[in-house]
């Protein structure tokens, strides 16, 4: 059974998505790595060039190759729940983790990243971070089997939380 790690970006999922590959001794993919690698290009160009329903599209098809193998730890983009396929593929492809966090903790983590570009447009950052969120947030209710808050958290105790929740949910 794959792990899957969801949320908004900066909630932590690709550095607590690493702690788990190391725990759990799995292979650690990241769809927005796969994607990039893919495509030869980031997603910011990928943007530029074709637009977000072609990175949307690209997203599709890489989430549904990677969610079709097993005993992965899996690493989702932020909205790869602007999908409806997505959501099917991935809950039915392990177990989903969405891990969570405020608007500012998110901000206060990715304030200064520039490797996604904007989704609304002109707004203020935070202004994003909020819109965006929640318009999200009942997808990732929906897609996620448990949820996990990383507030205050440091990538070690949620990998060891997840894991313990997550072997828990295995062996049974």
């Amino acid at each position: 059974m794959n792990l899957i790690l969801v949320g908004y970006r900066g909630t932590g999922k690709s550095i607590v998505g690493r702690h788990l590959g190391t725990l759990l001794g799995r292979q650690v993919v990241s769809l927005d790595h796969e994607i990039a690698s893919r495509s030869g290009m980031s997603i910011p160009q990928i943007v530029a060039a074709k637009g977000w329903d072609y990175f949307r599209d690209l997203e599709v098809a890489v989430c549904a190759e990677v969610a079709a193998l097993a005993d992965l730890v899996i690493d989702c983009g932020g909205g790869v729940v602007e999908r409806e396929a997505n959501i099917t593929t991935l809950r039915a492809g392990g177990m989903v983790f969405w891990l969570r966090a405020t608007p500012a903790t998110i901000v206060s983590r990715i304030g200064g990243d520039n490797n996604r570009p904007s989704l609304t447009g002109n707004k203020s950052f935070t202004e994003e971070v909020e819109e965006v969120l929640g318009r999200r947030w009942p997808l990732y209710e929906r897609l996620a089997h448990t949820s996990i808050d990383t507030d205050g958290r440091t990538p070690e105790d949620l990998a060891d939380t997840i894991v313990r929740r997550f072997r828990g949910a295995t062996s049974v």
